[in-house]
Formats: C-alpha cells, sequence, structure tokens
C-alpha cells in the first residue's frame, strides 16, 4: 500500500520519547545557542568537548572529529536507548523533539538514522514508511547501543591506518551492514549544517560545503554561514536555493535513487513516492 506521508505512519513516535541522551560534539565553538534550542524542544543535551593532547597537534582535523565521536559511541554504547549526537555547527528545526524517530524504536536490528543527510541515497522503503538508506557526515544523527559498540570497533581499525585524513563517516553504513544492521535516513532534514567550509576536505580532493537539501521546518537560529556576511538573511536564502536545487538536480539524475535500486525492488512505486514526497513537501 502506497501511504500520503512517511511521518504519518503509526509506527513514528517523537525524538523525546524514544532517545535516551543526547551530545553535542565540539571543540571550541560557542554552543550556546544549540543548547538552548535542544532545551526548548525538552531535549537535555551534554557537550563533549574535545581537550587537547600534545599528540593532537599532529592529527588531521579528520581524525580528530573521529576521536570526538568516538567519546560519544562509548558512552551511547552503555544506554539502553538510542543515543541523539549532533556537532557543535548542526543548526535544529524548530520543535526539533516532536519529530519523528525515522524507524521503529522496536526494531532490533537497526544500526543509526541520519537526522541530517549529506549525498543520501534511498535503498528500501519499509511498510511503516521509513526510508532504509545511505549518507556521509555526521553532522546530527541517531544511533542505538548495538551500532554505537560496533563503531568503536571500527575505530580501532581506522586508528591502525593512521592518524592522517580519512573519509571514515562515508564508510560507516557499510561497516554496521556488514555487521547485520540497518540504517536509515530521515523523510526530511531536522536541521542544517551551519559550519563554514572545511578547507581540509578542499585540499583533498572533497568540496567542503554541503547543506540539507529540504528541512523538515523553520531553523531555530540562523547558521554560522549566513552570520558571518553583511547580510545574513540573504546569505541565508541563497545557501538554501542553491541546496533545494542540488538535492532536486540529485533526484532528477538518478542519484537519490538510483535506477537499478528502483528496478530490483518488491514495490519501485514505494521507493519513487518516498523520494518524489521528500523533495515536493518540505520546506527551502
Amino acid at each position: 500500500m502506497l501511504f500520503a506521508d512517511p511521518a504519518a505512519q503509526s509506527a513514528s513516535i517523537p525524538l523525546i520519547e524514544a532517545v535516551g541522551q543526547t551530545f553535542i560534539l565540539a571543540y571550541r565553538e560557542n554552543t550556546a545557542q544549540l543548547e538552548n534550542a535542544l532545551a526548548q524542544t525538552v531535549l537535555a543535551c551534554q557537550v563533549l568537548r574535545q581537550v587537547d593532547q600534545p599528540e593532537y597537534q599532529d592529527y588531521a582535523a579528520s581524525y580528530r572529529c573521529l576521536l570526538n565521536h568516538h567519546q560519544a559511541w562509548l558512552r551511547a554504547a552503555q544506554s539502553s536507548q538510542p543515543t541523539l549526537i549532533v556537532e557543535a555547527d548542526f543548526v535544529p528545526v524548530v520543535g526539533l523533539g516532536q519529530l519523528p524517530l525515522p524507524f521503529r524504536l522496536d526494531q532490533p536490528d537497526v544500526g543509526m538514522a541520519w537526522l541530517y543527510t549529506c549525498a543520501p541515497q534511498l535503498y528500501s522503503v519499509t511498510k511503516d514508511g521509513f526510508g532504509e538508506g545511505y549518507s556521509t557526515g555526521l553532522v546530527a544523527y541517531i544511533v542505538t547501543p548495538a551500532a554505537a559498540a560496533a563503531l568503536c570497533q571500527l575505530v580501532g581499525e581506522i586508528v591502525e591506518a593512521g592518524t592522517g585524513y580519512t573519509t571514515f563517516d562515508s564508510e560507516i553504513d557499510k561497516f554496521l551492514r556488514r555487521q547485520g544492521l540497518k540504517n536509515y535516513i530521515a523523510f526530511r532534514n531536522y536541521g542544517e549544517h551551519g559550519g563554514i567550509p572545511n578547507p581540509e576536505h578542499r585540499r583533498n580532493g572533497l568540496s567542503g560545503i554541503h547543506r540539507a537539501d529540504v528541512l523538515w521546518g523553520q531553523l531555530a537560529f540562523l547558521p554560522a554561514y549566513a552570520t558571518v556576511t553583511g547580510r545574513p538573511q540573504i546569505a541565508l536564502l541563497k545557501a538554501r536555493l542553491q541546496a533545494r536545487t542540488r538535492g532536486l538536480g540529485r533526484l532528477l539524475v538518478g542519484k537519490f535513487l538510483r535506477v537499478k535500486v528502483a528496478r530490483q525492488a518488491k514495490r519501485p512505486l514505494l521507493l519513487l513516492q518516498f523520494a518524489l514526497l521528500r523533495q515536493l513537501s518540505g520546506l527551502p
């Protein structure tokens, strides 16, 4: 059966009823706005700040980022409930805590769910309307205790490979699926990546800019990339229009829902409807 909107499915429950703890990962960033925004949506949070160590000076920024996420994964693995983890440059939409959990809470083989997606792909859609898929980037996501424990093993593998530049976040989906865990992408983004371009990514041949292609609602506060300009509202509008255009383009050229995936699906129309409604029913 096709659905009108995945968010309306009876299996959905709000984040505040599913998430056991929330962590903000930061280095030296001011997280006051983000903390206040989460508090207003009844999501109590703890800031995990990376402490400088002498040896860290020679580490790539992406490797230090991995170490910060590792802190959260160690704690998430000990929890009895899923954990919400956001980076310091995440800008949530208003009412984040009331948005639906993007997977069934009683499903035992869930790995993680990206609440903010970067270069997402849709693999399948469950009978409840949840999208199983892929994303890179760890700006905002929910991780189950089982997945967090598995990701701690992944950290060990990466540490053995060295402390240089790493795109570990793009390997997470594949790694968790090898552990028998399924990963999910939110129907629409629960917030924006508000950070300015990352020069380390550019130096290694990757784009330093990524934004949410489609949002659930209005942002709780202005992203940093807009506030550093003389005309923040115009900068925000420009960035959002570019992100929407890119999201629609990925849909049209078959990067969000690949032709091969749709052809091999048991219910291809379900995938197509998810993909189309995702772009056509969200906010810019």
